[in-house]
């Protein structure tokens, strides 16, 4: 459900003194994760003044243009995470490939670096064409079918070529992970808040891209089918070298039929994406469960977010959420909050009601507010022990679900929403549930544009865990620096695992640059 709050700029005080400001400087300098991207002559937020003036906040960005320019989608971006829980890292699920070889040349969680290609495909169809066991039919399947049809095609479609850029890493439970192509105006977000370890962060971090990056190929080869649509037009777009690039343009300005069919398959492929990562997920799940029982309760919420030019993109499962903020130039001074996803918990009443509607039979489907006592998101990626009687048998005593009588109790089913950027539209904020422990979405909407309105070239991501800190330690009578001195694993008491994303909406037709911090 589309959440959208109102509030003005003085409802909260967020001031601190120099003494605090000091020491959250010291606090936060080990941050597991702190990237960011931006533009070279990048202006600040518009002040009361402007609009009074009759200056539309995009004007002040200097945004006006991107709507028409070939690579419009975002100013600049910053992503932050910091960690709360113990978790092992680079576990050996699939024999090791995983932890050991895949995610060391994928995670960058300081600064963005440019990829040819990601390796991981075909390094996990080694790992399942090594399997002899039936169980791991699907996965073979599902792999071949990216070998044989996609390879080639593929390394040179516009999500993966030369001009790509990944940056990302972990933190504790939670996952992050940003990847451009400023070459064709793309932009892909993803943050996958992991829960009874991080496996299933991990095994998203590695093959989501990479079944998106496949799926959108698919659409472009049903785009290509369909040529005689727009062969008129290409001669007007030599400059855009992807099909699928093309279709995006023919989208924005022309047919309105053709562009809401189109963004409809987009989202159809984040969402098949979804799918395929799940299914391979439990069948890798199913092959390892008798060395690794665990794994059968492993999951994680995911949130994934899709930028191009006016067209913004979003599937989440769980409890993560992606924030807009807007400012309606009818509305002078007024910021608008929307939340753009849904949230996949008992604390959901639609949810709720769900769950209870579909297991008519069992009284006991919620249990000390848990989904059989066991877990309070709805909806979520892998936690096969709440899917399939199979994984939950795998459990042993107290850590098996009792009366286990109607699975599925945990969806797979993902919300998605296409929202076409307007000129209103200033920011998206994307967090982890940890952050929103803390913040309501207008507050974390307050937080940045007043964050990035004094500080036009700073850190919004960073700053808004920085907020986190030094509410969570006020609310446990600790400085920050207190507070972060507690090792994680206890530290989980006062806060969660966060991971924020913060995408600066505007102009790309600046020449973007990557650095290690904003």
């Amino acid at each position: 459900m589309v959440d959208e709050e109102l509030f003005y700029k003085d409802i909260s005080d967020h001031s601190i003194s120099s003494e605090e400001e000091d020491m959250l400087v010291r606090s936060c300098s080990n941050l597991n994760v702190s990237f960011g991207y931006h533009c070279d002559s990048y202006t600040s937020f518009p002040s009361e003044n402007d609009h009074e003036n009759g200056i539309s906040p995009r004007n002040i960005f200097g945004t006006d243009t991107m709507m028409g320019s070939r690579n419009g989608s975002f100013t600049c971006l910053s992503g932050a995470a910091i960690s709360a829980n113990f978790t092992l890292a680079n576990t050996n699920i699939c024999k090791g490939l995983i932890g050991e070889e895949i995610l060391p040349g994928l995670d960058s969680p300081n600064s963005f670096r440019k990829i040819v290609s990601s390796p991981s495909m075909s390094r996990l169809d080694s790992f399942s064409n090594s399997q002899g066991s039936p169980e791991s039919s699907i996965f073979e399947i599902s792999k071949n079918t990216w070998r044989s049809s996609a390879p080639t095609a593929v390394s040179s479609n516009f999500l993966t070529n030369t001009e790509v850029k990944m940056a990302g890493g972990a933190a504790g439970e939670d996952r992050v992970q940003a990847v451009c192509s400023e070459k064709n105006g793309w932009l892909i977000c993803g943050i996958y808040d992991g829960f009874n370890g991080r496996d299933a962060a991990d095994f998203l971090a590695v093959t989501l891209y990479d079944n998106i990056v496949y799926y959108l190929y698919l659409l472009e080869n049903r785009i290509k089918q369909q040529n005689g649509l727009y062969n008129s037009s290409e001669s007007s777009l030599s400059g855009v070298k992807s099909e699928l690039t093309l279709a995006m343009r023919m989208a924005e300005n022309e047919d309105i039929k053709f562009s809401e069919t189109f963004r409809a398959g987009v989202l159809n492929c984040l969402s098949t994406a979804v799918e395929q990562a799940e299914n391979d997920f439990l069948c890798m799940v199913e092959q390892e469960m008798d060395d690794r029982p665990d794994l059968v309760s492993v999951g994680s919420c995911v949130l994934v977010v899709l930028l191009h030019g006016k067209d913004l993109c979003i599937l989440n499962l769980g409890d993560s959420r992606a924030v807009l903020a807007s400012m309606p130039y009818a509305e002078k001074g007024t910021l608008k909050a929307t939340q753009l996803t849904e949230t996949h918990s008992l604390e959901n009443p639609l949810e709720y009601q769900k769950l209870i509607a579909d297991h008519p039979n069992d009284s006991s489907a919620v249990r000390g507010n848990k989904i059989k006592g066991k877990l309070k998101v709805t909806r979520a990626f892998g936690v096969g022990y709440l899917k399939q009687k199979k994984f939950n048998d795998a459990l042993m005593g107290i850590l098996r679900v009792r009366d286990l009588s109607s699975p599925p109790y945990v969806y797979t089913n993902p919300h998605t929403l296409s929202h076409k950027v307007t000129d209103d539209d200033l920011f998206v904020v994307l967090g982890s549930d940890g952050l929103f422990d803390f913040f309501s979405n207008n507050e974390v909407v307050q937080l940045v544009y007043q964050f990035m309105h004094d500080n036009p070239m700073g850190d919004p991501a960073k700053y808004l865990i920085e907020q986190l800190i030094l509410k969570a330690a006020r609310e446990a009578a600790l400085t920050a620096e207190e507070l972060m001195r507690i090792p994680v694993g206890s530290r989980r008491k006062y806060h969660d695992d966060v991971t924020v994303i913060v995408i600066i909406l505007g102009n790309a037709q600046r020449t973007m640059t990557a650095s290690t911090s904003l």
